[in-house]
């Protein structure tokens, strides 16, 4: 299989500095010559000619400070990138061992049109540069309660399950994803603006969008106006896990991201979500930005509340503003002193509720795997049970829900022949003194291969010839994720909107936050779309135009 098409970052770093100076005739040159064709990219062009640059440095090379450094340096400005490891992707990154190749994160790839507008922006075409495949088979769901259901946009193959599995509710699928087609549009532009103060709650658009949100109901309790089957309500709300929480616990306006699964579709970009982190990389590469890895950032220079530069173990680099894409509160605990934080200082950081972590298995396994789907959900018999244990009780379930990808069935690329990479993750508690993960993992392990025959992998492992096992402990430890909460700060109407760390970061200024932890939250597209607008926010402060940005978006509407 090779290695990553991204392996020669390194050398292309080496030769960020003559990439960054290069002028007209390079990167903006390609953009110009694209704005000639469809008039979007004219006046960022334009505007690099007319103003000393701006140096803007973002701590971290995931989703969102990828995306981030796309924009800006299509704006003109010099940006470097500084990331703590020795690859791009942050979460969204690979693990290439044997010549297997897993995502590390993520793995579905949902609601691709921000990203294609912020490609779109910078004159590059999403769908050219990642490759995709739309599944047919969105996901297979089975419950410890019994049944199945292979979840498809196809709508009468949906409702022709339904009338199988929970007759009673057949009928009622196309009703919700009716009405929640409503919801998105109306919440669309809260999604995709800062809140910075109370009073952007009475703006008109937020206005118009909250008789649907309604702020009070659970998720769970919103699909229990449709469904009358358990099964069908944890069927269309466990989407929920992409934020950390349990759906009876969520807020209703998040039954949205069942909707654009079935609306959108669920996609796989050949090579896995990583292969899209590492091609922003490179088109990031190609028009300027310097990216240096395994440069962590040991700390902030500030004269008064303004951040002026960032400190590296071997020098000082000037900046006009940073971005923030690391974990926000590992990064404000490591880089910003207590005494410049108010309201997030780390007693307030360690008062706030934080999303689940995950129990990570990387399989490679010898020989074919029959009968699973691309994406499979097991659901625990007793679900409230297995959610109370990792979020009220945090122990370790007997009789935990899981996820496998078993992506071969659609993109061979990821394990040699005649093998198959298996990714296997079970939602479990954030960090908590009730699990000892040093004493914990063996069993753990144990107990997940044990329950991955209910999916019917009895005789895994015989099979294993690569294994690599990523705990709570780890994320916190080795990815620097605060509690090893991967889903960030949890989404609970305490911490959303002008509750959340701000966009424009405000206890700072010149800083700027991308990511799950600041607004709109988490998951891979609202990160992308924290990254635009922090985008904006920091080029109007700098004076400079944004409408390369807006008439993207416009084009898509």
């Amino acid at each position: 299989m090779g290695p990553s098409r991204f392996g020669q970052l390194d050398a292309c770093t080496k030769n960020a500095e003559a990439s960054a100076t290069r002028g007209p005739t390079g990167w903006q040159q390609e953009l110009a010559s694209n704005a000639d064709e469809n008039g979007k990219l004219s006046s960022a062009v334009a505007l690099t000619r007319n103003f000393v640059k701006r140096n803007v440095v973002i701590i971290g090379a995931g989703p969102g400070g990828l995306a981030t450094a796309m924009q800006l340096a299509a704006a003109g400005l010099n940006v470097t990138v500084l990331e703590r490891r020795g690859q791009v992707g942050g979460r969204t990154s690979a693990i290439e061992a044997d010549r297997f190749r897993f995502d590390l994160g993520p793995t579905f790839f949902l609601y691709p049109r921000v990203l294609r507008e912020i490609f779109a922006s910078v004159g590059r075409d999403l769908d050219t540069e990642v490759p995709m495949r739309r599944l047919e088979t969105q996901y297979r769901l089975t419950f410890g309660q019994g049944g199945q259901i292979d979840a498809s946009n196809d709508l009468e193959a949906m409702d022709r399950q339904i009338r199988q599995f929970a007759p009673a509710d057949a009928g009622q699928l196309k009703r919700y994803l009716d009405d929640n087609r409503v919801k998105l549009a109306r919440f669309r532009p809260i999604l995709e603006s800062p809140f910075s103060s109370p009073l952007d709650l009475l703006r008109p658009d937020v206005l118009r969008a909250f008789p649907l949100l309604h702020p009070l109901r659970s998720l769970g309790s919103e699909l229990e106006r449709y469904f009358s089957d358990p099964r069908m309500v944890i069927a269309l709300s466990f989407q929920a896990k992409y934020l950390g929480m349990s759906p009876f616990r969520c807020p209703s306006l998040f039954s949205i991201l069942s909707f654009l699964e079935y609306e959108y579709g669920v996609h796989h970009p050949i090579g896995g979500c990583a292969a899209v982190s590492e091609r922003m990389a490179e088109i990031a590469q190609a028009m300027g930005v310097q990216i240096r890895l395994n440069q962590p950032v040991t700390g902030l220079q500030f004269s008064g509340r303004r951040v002026t530069g960032v400190q590296t173990e071997n020098e000082t680099i000037a900046a006009d503003a940073i971005v923030i894409n690391a974990d926000f509160s590992a990064a404000m605990r490591d880089l910003v002193p207590n005494r410049l934080r108010r309201r997030w200082a780390d007693k307030k950081l360690a008062g706030k509720k934080y999303s689940c972590s995950t129990f990570m298995m990387y399989l490679g396994v010898r020989g074919e795997i029959d009968g699973l789907a691309h994406h499979n959900i097991h659901i625990a018999r007793d679900y409230q049970q297995n959610l109370r244990d990792i979020e009220i009780d945090h122990r370790l379930s007997d009789d935990p829900s899981f996820y496998v990808q078993n992506p071969g069935v659609t993109d061979p690329t990821l394990a040699p022949e005649g093998h198959r990479s298996l990714y296997v993750l079970v939602p479990v508690s954030h960090e908590h003194p009730n699990i000892d993960w040093a004493k914990e993992t063996p069993r753990f392990r144990e107990l997940t291969l044990d329950r991955l025959s209910q999916i019917g992998l009895p005789d895994l492992r015989d099979r294993i010839v690569y294994e690599k096992i990523v705990t709570p402990a780890d994320w916190s430890g080795e990815h620097k994720i605060y509690r090893g909460a991967t889903f960030n700060l949890a989404h609970n109407l305490g911490q959303m909107l002008h509750r959340r760390p701000q966009n424009r970061f405000e206890e700072l200024d010149g800083v700027y936050l991308v990511g799950g932890g600041t607004h709109p939250g988490s998951g891979l597209p609202v990160i992308y779309e924290s990254s635009r607008i922090s985008s904006r926010l920091l080029l109007n402060d700098l004076g400079i135009d944004t409408s390369f940005i807006d008439a993207a978006a416009a084009t898509s509407n």
